[in-house]
């Protein structure tokens, strides 16, 4: 595995990458200081705590399509990772989340109160670097966190009556995760003056591999400890909040998964019944179904690249599909 986190890239590459998500991590730190010690404080929080900057990476990997020392790159990969930053300390609260990236959650720490506002002024923080990128960048990004809400509303709401709920999952994980990766890429390429066609190609691609991401995250959190993860096992359990794994099980037409079926049909509030859902979970085939389900998903983002020019970025989204599923097995 690449320092940068992807296999197999050319030195080139490697070394652009490298030196560039260097800077990324010095504007992202810097652009979001304040005057107000707490909100310095709060904001600072998930950015210290690391994190894979994966879309970030993906805007400097797309600029290799174009001019990659353009100006603008730099600014937009740190709007992208900034809106992700955002919408993590919302997305907390709302599961009532008392682990993120390994540290305490910022709604555990400091209430949900403090914890939206720090979503709020990081959202703040990317429009003031969005401004000088132009109206195009602009109505990107507005039209990409309109599905961010959008996806959220869905997901808290539920399928409706006769939508399939696996098909309403994955919409909302399209919306929530597919779309912001998406236009990680998109800005990567059309800030560096590549061509429409490109501009277009990685733009599927993103909402492809974005999706598989997620899927691999849904059989990660049900086979990893918090350790591994960064997150509490068992979170979307406790707040019963659908996965890829647990819909696959409530599919099921054994009779022996409807007790497991009738525990996963509300949220679990004991500890000790999560424990041992996790454990059926882990061994049950819904999780290997998840996992074929996964790479068929990282095969057609794979197939989504075949417009691109034969050259070092294009290899290395091709190995990032290879890398995604890697790591859920």
């Amino acid at each position: 595995m690449a320092t940068i986190g992807i296999p197999n890239l050319s030195t080139q590459l490697e070394v652009a990458l490298s030196a560039g998500m260097a800077e990324v991590e010095d504007l992202l730190r810097s652009h979001i200081e304040g005057n107000y010690p707490l909100v310095i404080e709060t904001s600072r929080h998930l950015v210290t705590a690391g994190g894979k900057r994966l879309r970030p990476l993906l805007t400097l990997i797309t600029s290799h399509f174009g001019d990659p020392h353009k100006r603008g790159i730099l600014e937009a990969a740190v709007v992208c990772e900034l809106t992700h930053l955002a919408t993590l300390y919302h997305d907390d609260v709302m599961d009532e989340a008392p682990l993120r990236r390994g540290v305490e959650s910022a709604n555990n720490r400091w209430g949900n109160t403090i914890a939206i506002l720090t979503g709020d002024y990081l959202f703040a923080k990317a429009s003031d670097l969005l401004a000088d990128l132009g109206p195009e960048a602009v109505r990107l990004q507005s039209r990409t966190f309109e599905r961010l809400v959008i996806g959220q509303i869905m997901e808290t709401q539920g399928p409706q009556k006769g939508e399939d709920p696996l098909a309403h999952y994955l919409q909302v994980v399209a919306d929530k995760t597919g779309s912001l990766i998406a236009t990680s890429d998109r800005f990567g390429a059309m800030t560096s003056g590549a061509s429409a066609e490109v501009i277009e190609t990685v733009t599927k691609f993103g909402e492809k591999i974005g999706v598989a991401f997620q899927l691999a995250d849904d059989v990660i959190d049900i086979t990893s400890e918090s350790k591994e993860s960064g997150k509490t096992p068992g979170t979307d359990l406790l707040e019963g909040v659908p996965t890829l794994v647990t819909l696959n099980v409530m599919k099921s037409t054994d009779k022996a998964d409807r007790d497991l079926q009738k525990l996963l049909s509300k949220p679990i509030a004991d500890k000790k019944v999560i424990k041992q859902v996790l454990k059926e979970l882990r061994n049950h085939k819904a999780l290997d179904q998840s996992r074929l389900q996964l790479m068929q998903i990282a095969r057609d983002a794979r197939a989504a690249l075949g417009p691109l020019p034969v050259n070092d970025a294009t290899g290395a989204l091709f190995s990032l599909c290879d890398a995604v599923v890697d790591r859920s097995a």
